[in-house]
């Protein structure tokens, strides 16, 4: 086994975007630890089970791969999980400004915690999980911008006026 990395997200949901980190991500780290952070503030169009059930069958094909789920700060949760690299995916230049805080603020709170930042695939720049939710709650088909089971499972809950 190799070096453990997290890939921390609120995956609400996951998308192909995502997918393309995770698996550039799982061919250079063992495990890659992909953890669905609950936030209690926010409203999820999915409870924290079912994204990370939504994950684990998305990611179910990526060697390497272990799903978690944890509503605490990633600080802690790296420190319990005994990972000190936290990978995190970049759209564009305004994800950037909003990560290099988090990585600096993780990282005055965990010296020895390392943010990775991965490019996500130029064919999924624009994708973001607000994006997806939003196309799907008018019914359009976001088949090509999510793996099959998030496809699904946002048809159900739009059929069902969630």
């Amino acid at each position: 086994m190799g070096r453990a990395a997290l890939y921390p997200g609120s995956f609400d949901p996951i998308h192909n975007g995502h997918l393309g980190v995770i698996e550039r991500a799982a061919s250079i780290f063992s495990p890659l630890i992909v953890t669905v952070f609950v936030n209690q503030a926010k409203r999820p169009l999915f409870d924290g089970a079912e994204r990370v059930e939504l994950v684990r069958r998305a990611t179910a094909h990526i060697p390497g791969v272990v799903v978690d789920q944890s509503d605490g700060l990633l600080v802690h949760y790296a420190a319990k999980q005994r990972v000190d690299v936290v990978i995190r995916g970049l759209r564009a230049v305004l994800d950037f400004d909003y990560e290099v805080q988090i990585a600096l603020m993780n990282k005055k709170m965990a010296p020895g915690l390392e943010t990775i930042f991965m490019l996500t695939n130029e064919t999924h720049a624009y994708l973001s999980s607000t994006l997806i939710k939003e196309l799907a709650s008018y019914r359009a088909d976001v088949s090509a911008l999510v793996p099959p089971p998030v496809a699904d499972a946002l048809a159900r809950k739009f059929a069902r006026g969630e």
